[in-house]
């Protein structure tokens, strides 16, 4: 299998979903609806005890979706995720040992920051394709402006407050490639199984400008 790149996992659709798992029933006729609505990137992220399971089941299941491990926090996470098949990794935040742990294990990481000093020590360790989170709440649009000068050499996927409405004024930025968001994949349509719904707001994100 080809190791993906940050660049690559940022560039397929304006939006990766964030995606909390409660019920491994629900991954792959999810996974499926929003491949359906043409997003592809999939971000499970590890706050549940079923999420691993969840990340193994998509990738065998619907292999033309590229799954990938949310909130991963240290090196054991991102060798669990690795082995359950996830191609990517997104954290919160930034350690050299996720960095490392994540480049051992084969996966592309999308790093988390949310301050300068964040951003230098990632790009200390050669990533520049970051994750701003969280990023409404951390100074949304008005900072990633701030940010373009001094990292004129760093992209950026803003996640943390991020909505269909707000999503246009992020992705409007030079320095933006995607967003992150949760709004795709709402709790009560996986709860109803309402995987229609879930294709639906898949399609609107792919109407989204970048």
């Amino acid at each position: 299998m080809t190791r993906l790149t940050a660049l690559q996992v940022m560039q397929d659709a304006p939006v990766i979903p964030v995606i909390v798992l409660n019920d491994i029933a629900h991954a792959v006729p999810m996974a499926r609806a929003l491949l359906a609505g043409g997003v592809r990137m999939l971000e499970v992220t590890l706050r549940t005890p079923q999420a691993l399971a969840c990340i193994e089941a998509i990738a065998r299941e619907v292999p033309e979706a590229v799954v990938g491990a949310g909130t991963v926090r240290s090196k054991a996470d991102a060798q669990a995720a690795a082995m359950a098949g996830a191609q990517f990794a997104v954290s919160p935040g930034y350690t050299s040992a996720v960095g490392q742990a994540c480049r051992d294990a084969g996966l592309a990481l999308l790093p988390g920051v949310a301050t300068g000093s964040e951003i230098m020590m990632a790009q200390e360790d050669g990533f520049t394709e970051l994750k701003f989170f969280p990023a409404m709440q951390a100074g949304g649009p008005a900072m990633l402006k701030a940010w373009s000068g001094p990292f004129f050499d760093v992209k950026f996927c803003p996640t943390g407050g991020v909505t269909l409405q707000n999503a246009p004024d992020l992705l409007a930025l030079p320095n933006v490639v995607c967003v992150g968001g949760s709004w795709l994949v709402p709790a009560e349509a996986m709860i109803k199984g309402d995987w229609a719904l879930i294709t639906e707001l898949a399609a609107a994100t792919r109407l989204l400008k970048k």
